[in-house]
Protein backbone atom coordinates (compact mmCIF):
# COMPACT_ATOMS: atom_id res chain seq x y z
CA UNK A 1 0.00 0.00 0.00
CA UNK A 2 1.41 3.38 -0.99
CA UNK A 3 0.26 6.16 1.34
CA UNK A 4 0.48 9.65 -0.11
CA UNK A 5 -1.25 12.22 2.05
CA UNK A 6 -0.16 15.80 1.41
CA UNK A 7 -3.05 18.31 1.72
CA UNK A 8 -2.68 21.83 0.36
CA UNK A 9 -2.24 23.46 3.75
CA UNK A 10 0.76 21.18 4.41
CA UNK A 11 2.39 22.25 1.15
CA UNK A 12 1.94 25.86 2.26
CA UNK A 13 3.40 25.06 5.69
CA UNK A 14 6.51 23.55 4.15
CA UNK A 15 7.11 26.71 2.11
CA UNK A 16 6.66 28.92 5.17
CA UNK A 17 9.01 26.80 7.29
CA UNK A 18 11.66 26.85 4.56
CA UNK A 19 11.50 30.64 4.56
CA UNK A 20 11.61 31.14 8.35
CA UNK A 21 13.91 28.33 9.57
CA UNK A 22 17.22 30.05 8.61
CA UNK A 23 16.29 32.88 11.01
CA UNK A 24 16.00 30.55 14.02
CA UNK A 25 18.53 30.17 16.85
CA UNK A 26 17.32 26.68 17.80
CA UNK A 27 14.96 24.03 16.41
CA UNK A 28 12.86 21.54 18.36
CA UNK A 29 11.51 18.54 16.46
CA UNK A 30 8.94 16.44 18.29
CA UNK A 31 9.03 12.74 17.37
CA UNK A 32 6.89 9.77 18.32
CA UNK A 33 9.09 7.58 20.55
CA UNK A 34 7.48 4.48 19.02
CA UNK A 35 8.62 5.50 15.50
CA UNK A 36 11.50 7.99 15.80
CA UNK A 37 12.70 7.43 12.23
CA UNK A 38 9.31 7.34 10.53
CA UNK A 39 8.14 10.45 12.41
CA UNK A 40 11.27 12.43 11.48
CA UNK A 41 10.81 14.89 8.66
CA UNK A 42 13.55 14.29 6.07
CA UNK A 43 13.31 17.93 4.95
CA UNK A 44 14.64 19.22 8.29
CA UNK A 45 18.37 18.36 7.93
CA UNK A 46 18.70 20.33 4.69
CA UNK A 47 16.63 23.24 5.97
CA UNK A 48 18.30 23.68 9.39
CA UNK A 49 21.93 23.88 8.28
CA UNK A 50 24.09 24.25 11.42
CA UNK A 51 21.26 25.40 13.70
CA UNK A 52 21.20 23.37 16.97
CA UNK A 53 18.43 20.77 17.04
CA UNK A 54 16.63 19.10 19.96
CA UNK A 55 14.92 15.81 19.10
CA UNK A 56 12.09 15.19 21.56
CA UNK A 57 10.97 11.56 21.72
CA UNK A 58 7.44 12.06 22.99
CA UNK A 59 5.06 9.35 24.30
CA UNK A 60 7.96 7.50 25.88
CA UNK A 61 5.49 5.75 28.19
CA UNK A 62 4.00 3.93 25.16
CA UNK A 63 7.34 2.83 23.64
CA UNK A 64 9.69 -0.05 24.40
CA UNK A 65 12.18 1.52 26.89
CA UNK A 66 15.21 -0.50 25.72
CA UNK A 67 14.64 0.46 22.10
CA UNK A 68 14.02 4.12 23.01
CA UNK A 69 17.42 4.22 24.70
CA UNK A 70 19.02 2.91 21.51
CA UNK A 71 17.24 5.58 19.50
CA UNK A 72 18.60 8.37 21.71
CA UNK A 73 22.16 7.21 21.04
CA UNK A 74 21.48 6.82 17.30
CA UNK A 75 19.93 10.27 16.90
CA UNK A 76 22.75 12.04 18.72
CA UNK A 77 25.27 10.76 16.18
CA UNK A 78 24.18 13.69 14.00
CA UNK A 79 26.18 16.87 14.57
CA UNK A 80 24.47 19.52 16.69
CA UNK A 81 21.66 17.20 17.79
CA UNK A 82 20.56 16.32 21.32
CA UNK A 83 17.77 13.84 22.05
CA UNK A 84 15.53 13.70 25.12
CA UNK A 85 12.48 11.64 25.99
CA UNK A 86 9.13 12.76 27.40
CA UNK A 87 6.07 11.19 28.91
CA UNK A 88 3.21 13.26 27.54
CA UNK A 89 1.47 15.64 29.97
CA UNK A 90 4.42 15.72 32.39
CA UNK A 91 5.17 19.43 32.92
CA UNK A 92 8.47 19.01 34.79
CA UNK A 93 9.86 16.78 32.06
CA UNK A 94 8.76 19.17 29.32
CA UNK A 95 10.54 22.06 31.04
CA UNK A 96 13.80 20.16 30.52
CA UNK A 97 13.47 21.24 26.90
CA UNK A 98 13.98 24.87 27.89
CA UNK A 99 16.97 24.03 30.08
CA UNK A 100 18.53 22.10 27.23
CA UNK A 101 17.81 24.99 24.84
CA UNK A 102 19.80 27.32 27.08
CA UNK A 103 22.66 24.81 27.26
CA UNK A 104 22.79 24.50 23.47
CA UNK A 105 22.85 28.28 22.81
CA UNK A 106 25.51 29.53 25.28
CA UNK A 107 26.55 32.50 23.14
CA UNK A 108 23.08 34.00 22.79
CA UNK A 109 22.47 37.03 25.05
CA UNK A 110 18.78 37.01 25.93
CA UNK A 111 19.13 40.44 27.53
CA UNK A 112 19.70 41.87 24.07
CA UNK A 113 17.36 39.77 21.95
CA UNK A 114 14.84 36.95 22.24
CA UNK A 115 15.97 33.41 21.61
CA UNK A 116 14.08 32.41 18.46
CA UNK A 117 13.02 28.79 18.63
CA UNK A 118 11.02 26.84 16.05
CA UNK A 119 9.06 23.77 17.14
CA UNK A 120 7.78 21.33 14.57
CA UNK A 121 6.55 17.79 14.26
CA UNK A 122 4.32 15.59 12.17
CA UNK A 123 0.57 15.45 12.88
CA UNK A 124 -0.67 13.86 16.10
CA UNK A 125 2.78 13.59 17.69
CA UNK A 126 1.84 15.70 20.73
CA UNK A 127 3.51 18.96 19.73
CA UNK A 128 0.64 21.23 20.76
CA UNK A 129 0.41 19.64 24.21
CA UNK A 130 4.13 20.28 24.74
CA UNK A 131 3.73 23.90 23.66
CA UNK A 132 0.90 24.46 26.14
CA UNK A 133 3.03 22.91 28.87
CA UNK A 134 6.02 25.14 28.08
CA UNK A 135 3.82 28.24 27.94
CA UNK A 136 1.94 27.33 31.10
CA UNK A 137 -1.34 28.19 29.40
CA UNK A 138 -3.48 26.92 26.50
CA UNK A 139 -2.02 28.66 23.46
CA UNK A 140 -2.06 25.81 20.93
CA UNK A 141 -5.05 23.74 19.90
CA UNK A 142 -4.92 20.04 20.74
CA UNK A 143 -6.94 17.12 19.41
CA UNK A 144 -6.94 13.43 18.60
CA UNK A 145 -7.16 14.01 14.84
CA UNK A 146 -3.98 14.95 12.95
CA UNK A 147 -3.38 18.37 11.40
CA UNK A 148 -5.08 20.48 14.09
CA UNK A 149 -2.57 23.34 13.79
CA UNK A 150 -3.05 25.10 10.45
CA UNK A 151 -0.96 28.29 10.65
CA UNK A 152 2.29 29.53 12.18
CA UNK A 153 2.11 31.50 15.40
CA UNK A 154 4.73 33.10 17.67
CA UNK A 155 4.39 32.39 21.40
CA UNK A 156 6.16 34.34 24.13
CA UNK A 157 7.79 32.07 26.73
CA UNK A 158 9.61 32.94 29.97
CA UNK A 159 13.27 33.99 29.88
CA UNK A 160 12.81 35.92 26.64
CA UNK A 161 12.16 32.93 24.39
CA UNK A 162 10.02 33.38 21.30
CA UNK A 163 8.59 30.03 20.20
CA UNK A 164 7.40 29.68 16.63
CA UNK A 165 4.73 27.01 16.34
CA UNK A 166 4.30 25.40 12.93
CA UNK A 167 1.58 23.23 11.41
CA UNK A 168 2.25 19.52 11.58
CA UNK A 169 3.06 18.33 8.09
CA UNK A 170 4.14 15.16 6.37
CA UNK A 171 6.38 14.93 3.36
CA UNK A 172 5.16 14.28 -0.19
CA UNK A 173 6.64 10.80 -0.50
CA UNK A 174 6.49 8.42 2.47
CA UNK A 175 9.53 6.24 1.83
CA UNK A 176 10.48 3.53 2.57
CA UNK A 177 6.93 2.21 2.27
CA UNK A 178 7.06 0.70 5.77
CA UNK A 179 7.28 4.25 7.18
CA UNK A 180 3.84 4.99 5.79
CA UNK A 181 2.39 1.95 7.53
CA UNK A 182 3.96 2.89 10.86
CA UNK A 183 2.67 6.44 10.62
CA UNK A 184 -0.78 5.05 9.90
CA UNK A 185 -0.64 2.68 12.87
CA UNK A 186 0.21 5.48 15.29
CA UNK A 187 -2.51 7.79 13.94
CA UNK A 188 -0.36 10.39 12.17
CA UNK A 189 -2.48 10.02 9.03
CA UNK A 190 -6.22 10.63 8.97
CA UNK A 191 -8.36 7.53 9.17
CA UNK A 192 -10.32 8.60 6.09
CA UNK A 193 -7.36 7.94 3.77
CA UNK A 194 -6.48 4.51 5.18
CA UNK A 195 -7.35 0.95 4.36
CA UNK A 196 -7.89 -0.17 7.96
CA UNK A 197 -7.44 -3.84 7.22
CA UNK A 198 -4.23 -3.33 5.25
CA UNK A 199 -2.66 -1.25 8.02
CA UNK A 200 -3.80 -3.65 10.76
CA UNK A 201 -2.39 -6.61 8.84
CA UNK A 202 1.01 -4.89 8.73
CA UNK A 203 0.75 -4.34 12.50
CA UNK A 204 -0.31 -7.94 13.14
CA UNK A 205 2.65 -9.34 11.18
CA UNK A 206 5.06 -7.10 13.07
CA UNK A 207 3.61 -7.90 16.51
CA UNK A 208 3.92 -11.63 15.90
CA UNK A 209 7.57 -11.17 15.00
CA UNK A 210 8.65 -8.61 17.62
CA UNK A 211 6.22 -8.97 20.55
CA UNK A 212 4.67 -12.46 20.42
CA UNK A 213 4.17 -12.78 24.18
CA UNK A 214 2.36 -9.44 24.37
CA UNK A 215 -0.03 -10.66 21.68
CA UNK A 216 -0.56 -14.01 23.40
CA UNK A 217 -1.31 -12.36 26.76
CA UNK A 218 -3.59 -9.63 25.42
CA UNK A 219 -5.81 -11.87 23.32
CA UNK A 220 -5.66 -15.01 25.45
CA UNK A 221 -4.20 -17.23 22.75
CA UNK A 222 -2.94 -20.70 23.64
CA UNK A 223 -0.81 -20.87 20.52
CA UNK A 224 0.32 -18.19 18.10
CA UNK A 225 -0.67 -18.20 14.40
CA UNK A 226 1.97 -18.29 11.70
CA UNK A 227 1.12 -14.94 10.12
CA UNK A 228 -0.80 -11.71 10.50
CA UNK A 229 -4.00 -12.83 8.81
CA UNK A 230 -4.03 -15.88 11.09
CA UNK A 231 -3.72 -13.59 14.10
CA UNK A 232 -6.60 -11.45 12.91
CA UNK A 233 -8.76 -14.55 12.46
CA UNK A 234 -7.81 -15.72 15.97
CA UNK A 235 -8.79 -12.35 17.47
CA UNK A 236 -12.11 -12.50 15.63
CA UNK A 237 -12.69 -15.93 17.17
CA UNK A 238 -11.83 -14.76 20.68
CA UNK A 239 -13.85 -11.53 20.49
CA UNK A 240 -16.72 -13.09 18.54
CA UNK A 241 -16.35 -10.67 15.64
CA UNK A 242 -18.29 -12.41 12.86
CA UNK A 243 -20.36 -11.23 9.95
CA UNK A 244 -22.94 -13.03 7.90
CA UNK A 245 -22.26 -16.69 7.39
CA UNK A 246 -19.78 -16.76 10.26
CA UNK A 247 -17.10 -14.89 8.28
CA UNK A 248 -14.55 -13.08 10.52
CA UNK A 249 -15.22 -9.32 10.62
CA UNK A 250 -11.71 -8.13 9.85
CA UNK A 251 -12.73 -4.48 9.95
CA UNK A 252 -13.69 -4.79 13.62
CA UNK A 253 -10.51 -6.73 14.32
CA UNK A 254 -8.50 -3.98 12.59
CA UNK A 255 -10.09 -1.30 14.77
CA UNK A 256 -9.23 -3.32 17.89
CA UNK A 257 -5.60 -3.82 16.86
CA UNK A 258 -5.05 -0.17 15.99
CA UNK A 259 -6.91 1.28 18.98
CA UNK A 260 -5.29 -1.04 21.50
CA UNK A 261 -1.84 -0.25 20.17
CA UNK A 262 -2.48 3.50 20.29
CA UNK A 263 -3.89 3.37 23.82
CA UNK A 264 -1.04 1.23 25.16
CA UNK A 265 -3.25 -1.74 26.01
CA UNK A 266 -0.90 -4.02 24.07
CA UNK A 267 1.99 -2.86 26.24
CA UNK A 268 5.02 -0.67 25.57
CA UNK A 269 5.79 -1.35 21.92
CA UNK A 270 8.17 0.26 19.43
CA UNK A 271 7.51 -0.29 15.75
CA UNK A 272 11.09 0.20 14.53
CA UNK A 273 14.72 -0.06 15.62
CA UNK A 274 17.82 1.74 14.31
CA UNK A 275 19.13 -1.45 12.69
CA UNK A 276 15.77 -2.08 11.02
CA UNK A 277 15.44 1.36 9.44
CA UNK A 278 19.06 1.43 8.30
CA UNK A 279 18.48 -1.83 6.45
CA UNK A 280 15.22 -0.51 4.97
CA UNK A 281 16.91 2.71 3.86
CA UNK A 282 19.66 0.75 2.11
CA UNK A 283 17.10 -1.46 0.40
CA UNK A 284 15.06 1.57 -0.71
CA UNK A 285 18.18 3.31 -2.07
CA UNK A 286 19.19 0.18 -3.97
CA UNK A 287 15.66 -0.11 -5.37
CA UNK A 288 15.72 3.51 -6.56
CA UNK A 289 19.16 3.01 -8.10
CA UNK A 290 17.94 -0.05 -10.01
CA UNK A 291 14.89 1.86 -11.26
CA UNK A 292 17.09 4.74 -12.43
CA UNK A 293 19.46 2.35 -14.20
CA UNK A 294 16.56 0.57 -15.91
CA UNK A 295 15.08 3.87 -17.00
CA UNK A 296 18.40 5.01 -18.43
CA UNK A 297 18.83 1.68 -20.22
CA UNK A 298 15.36 1.98 -21.79
CA UNK A 299 16.12 5.53 -22.88
CA UNK A 300 19.40 4.43 -24.47
CA UNK A 301 17.64 1.56 -26.24
CA UNK A 302 15.01 3.89 -27.65
CA UNK A 303 17.68 6.35 -28.68
CA UNK A 304 19.71 3.82 -30.66
CA UNK A 305 16.80 1.76 -31.92
CA UNK A 306 14.91 4.74 -33.22
CA UNK A 307 17.64 5.93 -35.58
CA UNK A 308 17.54 4.87 -39.20
CA UNK A 309 20.35 4.88 -41.70
CA UNK A 310 20.33 7.94 -44.00
CA UNK A 311 21.14 7.52 -47.68
CA UNK A 312 23.02 10.35 -49.36
CA UNK A 313 21.36 12.13 -52.26
CA UNK A 314 23.48 12.88 -55.28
Amino acid sequence: MAINWFPGHMHKARKEIKKVMPQMDLIIEVLDARIPFSSENPLVPNLRGDTPLIKVLNKRDLADPAITERWQTWLEKERGVRAITLTHNQRNEALDILRLAEEMTPDHDRQKSALRVMILGIPNVGKSTIINTLAGRPVAKTGNEPAVTRAQQAIKLPDNILLYDTPGFLWPKLSPEACGYRLAITGAIRSAVLDFEDVALFEADYLLQAYPESVRARYGLESLPNDGIGLMDAIAEKRRFFGRGGIPDLHKVSEVLLNEFRSGKLGRISLETPDMVEAEAREAAEHEARKAAEKEARANTRGTGGKRGRSDKH
